[in-house]
């Protein structure tokens, strides 16, 4: 983990290294699917429209947007899907397998009322949705019988009700985005250079993360703020594997929230093109599952803390992010998850107390070497990414036992092509490494390199 950490730091220095901190912006922060304020109009007659200035001029304001993103991806991997690949490696050196997918298709409606009440929703269909269907099972003497014919999710990703007082005040009530890290807060396709979402984010925290609570949000001289109060994570749902990635997802038609828990993030844009953020969370997770009783007299205290920045200058884009959580109890929830029965919705392995994860990705626009081309407003980035996570990084006692398997290094390259704004063509070669143990002169298990293709669009349609 020391020499990965060496060579993070060391490529982290090189991409942020060269900014200039005293040159300045009006630039604002990205942010997930907000109805954008429209720019104040001359005044205006409240029933024909028409301006001060021009009384036969009528300013039409758009109050319906509509939009959405989605991606489509095909991949092919070298190396064995079979669960037991990490338990004995020796017996999948040489196996591969290859997929299509659609990870995320996602329809987005938001209706500005005026007087600054806002709505927004937000549909989610993750690898296609899901579907069943009836049919007659003839060899079971006619009967009717239900098959599931497609897997995947359909997800209400956001649903709120905002109401803006001002610029820097605004209160968010529903189902929205907890933006936690840099992929929660930039998660369309557009807003990342791999052709699947960074895995160094998605293996240890929800991604995208959303939830049911109340938000706090606003922006002011460069400065972007967020804080809100949702439920708490179910540590029923933790994993080796998955650290607490699984905890916001509820298997029921409710979501449990015996425990509460706080999130905040703050974003800052006074350096020409970069945006540095910092965003935390901490909540409770032991009472949040169904059969709570299990865990009596524990917290299970989830703490979570990251930093990303985003540099976008001089045809240079550039992001991080460093993620660190830890989970209080861990020894014990581990205990009670791997006594529960096969039927429960828990993964049933034990759980780390900290897990840890970052990365750096560096793209350089090539076609700006064509100043004279054609066509002005497209893109081709080639990329490098380097990444670090361990989702076991430390464990409460020896009766935990470290998987050498949770701590990897990825290595990926590739290009974004952006033949306009809004759509990008990708292709990636991407290497997942495992460390060698200590006094050992190879790795356990065998390295995961796959190749991947991938298109994707994000935009916005003002009605």
């Amino acid at each position: 983990m020391k020499r990965a950490l060496l060579y993070f730091t060391a490529a982290l220095l090189l991409c942020f290294g060269s900014t200039n901190p005293t040159i300045a912006q009006n630039a604002k922060p990205a942010q997930v699917h907000e109805i954008k304020t429209r720019k104040k109009a001359p005044a205006t007659d409240a029933e024909s429209g028409a301006t001060a200035q021009n009384p036969d001029t009528t300013v039409r304001k758009s109050r319906l947007q509509l939009g959405g993103y989605g991606e489509a991806v095909m991949q092919r991997m070298f190396y064995s899907d079979h669960p037991a690949r990490y338990a004995y490696p020796e017996k999948y050196t040489d196996a591969k397998h290859g997929r299509f997918d659609l990870p995320h298709v996602v329809f987005f409606a938001g209706y500005d009322f005026g007087r600054g009440w806002k709505m927004a929703a937000e549909v989610e269909f993750e690898h296609g949705g899901t579907g069943s269907s009836y049919e007659i099972e003839m060899s079971e003497a006619g009967e009717y019988e239900t098959e599931i014919e497609k897997g995947g999710e359909v997800v209400i990703e956001q649903f709120w009700i905002e109401k803006s007082f001002k610029q820097a005040l605004n209160l968010r009530l529903g189902h929205v985005i907890v933006p936690i890290g840099l992929t929660n807060m930039h998660h369309m396709p557009t807003e990342f250079f791999s052709v699947l979402r960074p895995e160094e984010e998605t293996a240890l925290i929800p991604c995208t993360w959303h939830e049911t609570g109340i938000s706090f949000w606003g922006e002011a001289n460069r400065w972007r703020y967020e804080a809100m109060f949702i439920a708490g994570l179910d540590a029923e749902r933790f994993s080796n594997a998955g650290w607490v990635s699984d905890g916001a997802v509820s298997p029921y038609e409710f979501k449990i929230a015996n425990t509460y828990a706080g999130a905040f993030r703050v974003d800052n844009s006074a350096i020409k093109g970069l945006r540095m953020g910092l965003s935390g969370y901490f909540g409770y997770s032991a009472s949040n599952s169904l059969k709570h009783d299990r865990y009596t007299d524990l917290k299970g205290a989830v703490s979570i803390g990251a930093f990303d920045a985003v540099y976008d200058n001089h045809n240079i884009l550039a992001r991080t992010n460093i993620l660190y959580g830890h989970l209080g109890d861990s020894e014990a929830i581990s205990r009670i998850n791997k006594r529960l029965p096969s039927a429960s919705p828990s993964p049933r392995t034990d759980v780390a107390s900290d897990a840890f994860s970052a990365y750096v990705e560096v793209g350089y626009d090539v076609l700006s070497f064509f100043p004279d081309r054609k066509i002005k407003n497209n893109r081709l980035y080639v990329y490098g990414h380097y990444g670090y996570y361990n989702t076991m990084l430390k464990t409460a006692s020896a009766n935990i036992p470290v998987k050498g398997w949770c701590e990897k290094q990825i290595f990926n390259a590739g290009l974004n092509y952006y033949p306009m704004k809004g759509l990008v063509i990708k292709g990636e070669y991407s290497f997942r490494k495992f460390f060698k143990p200590e006094g050992s002169t190879q790795t356990l298990y065998n390295n995961e390199p796959t190749l991947s293709l991938g298109i994707g669009y994000s935009g916005l349609l003002n009605l």
